[in-house]
């Protein structure tokens, strides 16, 4: 869970310049632009962290009374998921479940120490207390190159879905990741979840913002 600042500056300007110009102003909420994560109809199964977390947390895990698709993402806005990403990634110090509550899988809030989908819990509740709509803040999990499980928070803009991930500085988009998307909750209902299509070998060729 290493996090590399190596010239993050300068990426973080290119990628924004990148999305800038990626989705035409035409084309902002047109969910099924390549750089939108493509999803399967239906509901499925709940990951065993996040339904735990659900029973502990229900309030978090409603339905939402208004559903945002996208959000329009400005400047500021963008400078805002910078900001959150660094400062989540900063602040937490990576630890397992095991390590921290005898378990093999626990998703919780971030108490100093954290795991990966602590981190994303922490990410989206920051977001949400700043104002964006929960239906744009997702919890998805993934598969890493290694097959290795791991989870991200996925924010839903009308430059595309953006990446956010305790194992890089940058905010990325989902197709520019080195992950197999499996899936995320559902943007009409935060506790329930929905299946991802991952088409990378059609997406990174033509919407990489590498």
């Amino acid at each position: 869970m290493h996090i590399n600042n190596k010239g993050l500056g300068a990426a973080l300007l290119s990628a924004f310049m990148a999305l800038a110009t990626l989705v035409t102003p035409t084309l902002a909420f047109d969910t099924t632009n390549v750089a939108f994560v493509q999803t399967h109809s239906g509901n499925t199964s709940i990951p065993v962290g996040h339904a735990m977390f659900c029973k502990s947390r229900p309030d978090e895990c409603r339905a939402n009374a208004h559903v945002v698709q996208a959000v329009a993402l400005t400047d500021a806005l963008w400078q805002q998921l910078l900001a959150v990403n660094a400062h989540i990634n900063s602040i937490v110090v990576p630890a397992t479940d095991e390590q921290l509550y005898h378990v093999a899988e626990f998703w919780t809030y971030p108490n100093g120490y954290g795991d990966c989908e602590d981190y994303a819990l922490a990410k989206r509740r920051e977001l949400i207390n700043a104002g964006w709509p929960v239906s744009t803040l997702l919890m998805a999990v993934v598969k890493q190159a290694n097959g290795e499980g791991h989870a991200v928070l996925m924010v839903r803009t009308d430059r595309g879905d953006l990446v956010l991930d305790n194992q890089v500085g940058s905010v990325d988009l989902w197709n520019s990741t080195p992950y197999k998307f499996i899936k995320r909750q559902s943007q009409a209902n935060a506790g329930q979840w929905v299946d991802m299509i991952d088409n990378r070998e059609v997406v990174v060729a033509t919407a990489g913002i590498n």
